[in-house]
């Protein structure tokens, strides 16, 4: 049956995948995706958007379940595949603090993972972390998950065009990729927990001492 709904929910989905990348509590309510329908689009029967909160919470709930389900769902990984991705944290450098990026590469067939400290997310940074940690390991992962195009190319529409080091880099190493879909973080949950254990459990004597 139509709903009223129905022409907003586009722009509803557009709200909430961009919420994946915002801090939980700052992330949008039922109450404010009404309020933002209405400042937007109008609030009258003639145009824009007169339905209830009732119908925009009732979807909002819908759509939030149905992401948890498809984020939580079990992936199956083959060994040796590895994740990529950034995380930043305040360093003590010389007795100021800096906030700077890490790379960190989890595997997780085997739940591992290896970090690299940088000042940027550089397809440079990238590289020579990525050859620290191939160098450390003893091993080169046959296939490389990163996120979207992180330090490594420019994504245009689907396609993502790669940085000509990173191409090189690659073909000396002989390892495959493959880039996450915009808004997808569950296609990469395991390094995204590796980032966030990282930053909680190896950087924050870092970081409190920079603050102290």
């Amino acid at each position: 049956m139509p709903s009223k709904l129905d022409p907003y929910k586009p722009k509803i989905l557009e709200w909430l995948a961009e919420d994946q990348h915002v801090w939980q509590k700052q992330q949008h309510t039922a109450k404010r995706i009404l309020d933002r329908l209405r400042e937007e689009e109008g609030f009258d029967e003639e145009e824009g958007f007169d339905g209830s909160y009732s119908i925009v919470q009732r979807y909002v709930k819908s759509v939030r379940h149905a992401q948890q389900a498809h984020a939580t769902q079990e992936l199956v990984w083959e060994p040796g595949s590895a994740q990529v991705d950034f995380g930043e944290a305040d360093f003590n450098v010389n007795g100021v603090c800096r906030r700077m990026k890490y790379l960190t590469v989890s595997f997780p067939y085997s739940n591992d993972g290896f970090t690299q400290i940088f000042g940027g997310e550089t397809a440079e940074c990238v590289c020579q972390g990525l050859r620290n940690i191939f160098e450390y390991i003893g091993g080169v992962p046959p296939l490389l998950i990163f996120d979207n195009a992180t330090g490594v190319g420019k994504r245009v529409g689907s396609h993502v065009h790669e940085t000509e080091l990173f191409r090189r880099f690659r073909a000396h190493y002989g390892c495959r990729v493959k880039f996450c879909n915009p808004y997808a973080g569950y296609e990469k949950g395991n390094v995204e927990r590796k980032v966030g254990y990282v930053r909680a459990n190896l950087w924050y004597c870092q970081y409190s001492f920079a603050k102290s």
